[in-house]
């Protein structure tokens, strides 16, 4: 999907760097310069992420371009290039989802291997990690590999053996909750949901100098820890941790906690007002009586969180 302009779209590199929602000339970009020693690769999903949808290009200088794209569990292909614009145009064409974008080439089926036989998880086990992975879903940050290491490690050693869930069924049954998530997403059409408000607030906060995160560390206690290596020069910070997700998710509201960085309740106080000035407008209502001790509640709050994975 593009929206003004921008692809909604994951880039990871060999170099370790990872790119969200880019606009196609900073796509092209990315192409274009991989190919040096430790940025030799890319792989591209789209947002959300869809199970077995990608592609990706590798490439080392003095070689050609490998651009290969999977368009479904049984449909991977690939192609040796050597246009360097020709590649960037392909990936971009991909991206965009335009018609006849994979025209000209000679696509060559990549072949998989047989298919895994993956063996039915038990029904009190199934039911478990279903029952987890949904809450999960509903809170809406986990990616498909963590939620695939979740429910893979979720029941280890416990009653039902050192390793109840294998690798295989645990992506399995992710895959399929994850698409059973992204139908009832398609249903809420392109309204702006209250996780979408809420992510712009943060946004501006953090743009303003107050470092803002979302479902961020396990506890309040992490998270106070924690949030000073997020710093980058801020003066204060807001956060909410992932039992306050977890919460919001079941309609409890959402609870942010704040303060300075200097440690001062004068400070604290200074960034709970500008955290609750940054809520003016957005369409979301917070609660809270100028205590620098007590959180910020935002609610009531309908926790409609889009998957991006």
């Amino acid at each position: 999907m593009e929206i003004d302009g921008v692809l909604a779209l994951k880039v990871e590199t060999e170099n370790g760097q990872t790119h969200t929602r880019m606009r196609a000339a900073e796509l092209r970009e990315l192409a274009l310069r991989i190919g040096s020693a430790g940025d030799r690769f890319l792989v591209v999903q789209r947002i959300p992420d869809i199970p077995d949808v990608f592609a990706q290009l590798w490439h080392e200088e003095g070689g050609e371009y490998r651009l290969e794209y999977r368009a479904a569990a049984d449909a991977f292909f690939g192609a040796d290039l050597g246009d360097r614009h020709r590649v960037a145009d392909l990936l971009t064409g991909w991206a965009r989802q335009e018609p006849g974008w994979d025209a000209g080439v000679a696509w060559e089926p990549i072949d998989l291997g047989p298919q895994e036989d993956v063996p039915e998880l038990p029904d009190e086990v199934r039911q478990q990690i279903e029952r987890l992975i949904r809450e999960r879903l509903r809170c809406g940050y986990d990616s498909r590999k963590v939620l695939v290491r979740i429910a893979e490690d979720h029941l280890v050693g416990g009653e039902y053996g050192e390793r109840p869930v294998s690798v295989a069924q645990a992506w399995q049954l992710v895959d399929r909750l994850w698409l059973e998530r992204l139908a009832e997403q398609e249903t809420w059409g392109e309204e702006t949901t209250d996780p979408d408000r809420l992510t712009r607030v943060f946004q501006s906060l953090d743009a303003a100098g107050v470092t803002a995160r979302e479902n961020f560390t396990c506890c309040r206690g992490c998270g106070t820890a924690e949030i000073g290596a997020e710093r980058e020069g801020a003066r204060g910070f807001v956060f909410f941790h992932r039992q306050s997700t977890e919460a919001a998710a079941e309609g409890h509201g959402l609870m942010l906690h704040y303060g300075g960085f200097d440690g001062s309740e004068e400070t604290t106080t200074a960034v709970g007002h500008e955290v609750v000035a940054a809520f003016a407008g957005s369409g979301l209502s917070t609660e809270w009586d100028g205590d620098p001790g007590r959180a910020i509640a935002v609610d009531p709050l309908n926790w409609r969180k889009r998957l991006e994975g």
